[in-house]
């Protein structure tokens, strides 16, 4: 015996026209704020996802016979995700192919996560690294870092540390979460001075504050642990304490570890990781005295 293929693609296209085809549909869903209809097939949702099988497999409420009552056709009410990102969901499932832009593509991601439909997750990673933008990168690698996505987090990494300055200056990075910032903080290779660092990071922190009704210095106390405060001049540190009375960003033990390191010409106290200039610092006279410290 031999197997033998026909036209894929036909193939494809003839599946294609089922999606959210009425036509011998025998479920539905009613997705978004817009109470969109989306119809499907059952048994196509039911081999292609173990979510949905479970999900179209329900026996009714009160079923004596499970053997012979049939689940429910719908409505589904699935009030949280949007038509486009749902459709898009079915067109994979239908297809093994999916149609994406950069407006649905991180909500894509998260659906296929959430329906454990791994391909389609290697498919949205793989377009959300094609298309980065500086508008979308921290969204993207909260969402990386979200689904354990390794891979795309190292490229999001990778992007920001290439254009930091502008990155910093993005909603998305006021939106970032403190384990996602911190993280990103620990880059020796972000191109950014630390004073304008030491900046975005107080617009995070005021933002995340006013976000989650919580003290400056309790939701910015993770990623102020990361920021090099010994590589600033001191007439920056002076600057910097002007504005630490009035919000308390930043520990008064860190301030006063920076002020020790010029006082005896030597990043002592401070740990190595924060002499260290990052590629994007501005050099000051006193960091020849920090760098035997870093080495």
């Amino acid at each position: 015996s031999a197997r033998l293929q026909g036209d894929a693609a036909a193939f494809t296209a003839a599946l294609r026209t089922l999606v959210n085809n009425p036509q011998f549909s025998d479920v539905m869903f009613v997705v978004g704020r817009e109470q969109q209809k989306v119809f499907a097939h059952r048994c196509v949702l039911a081999c292609r996802c173990q979510v949905f099988r479970g999900m179209l497999g329900q026996v009714p409420v009160g079923s004596q016979d499970s053997s012979t009552s049939v689940p429910p056709q719908g409505p589904f009410i699935l009030g949280n995700v949007q038509p486009e990102v749902f459709l898009a969901v079915i067109e994979f499932l239908y297809t093994n192919s999916v149609t994406l832009n950069s407006h649905i593509a991180l909500e894509v991601l998260t659906s296929s996560v959430e329906y454990g439909l791994q391909d389609l997750c290697k498919l949205c990673v793989k377009f959300i690294k094609d298309t980065l933008s500086v508008e979308q990168v921290c969204e993207a690698l909260q969402a990386a870092v979200t689904y354990g996505q390794a891979d795309l987090q190292q490229h999001c990494l990778a992007f920001i540390e290439g254009c930091t300055a502008a990155v910093v200056r993005t909603q998305g990075f006021r939106e970032l979460s403190d384990v996602v910032l911190a993280r990103v903080l620990r880059s020796d290779r972000l191109a950014v001075d630390e004073l304008d660092l030491v900046q975005a990071v107080r617009e995070w922190a005021h933002v995340s504050s006013a976000v989650l009704e919580r003290p400056v210095p309790e939701v910015a106390a993770l990623p102020v642990r990361e920021l090099r405060l010994a590589l600033l001049a001191p007439s920056e540190l002076v600057t910097l304490e002007s504005y630490n009375q009035q919000d308390l960003l930043i520990p008064v033990e860190n301030i006063a570890a920076a002020w020790r390191a010029h006082a005896l010409r030597k990043g002592s106290g401070v740990p190595s990781r924060l002499c260290r200039p990052r590629r994007g610092t501005r050099p000051r006279d006193h960091h020849r005295h920090l760098e035997p410290h870093a080495k």
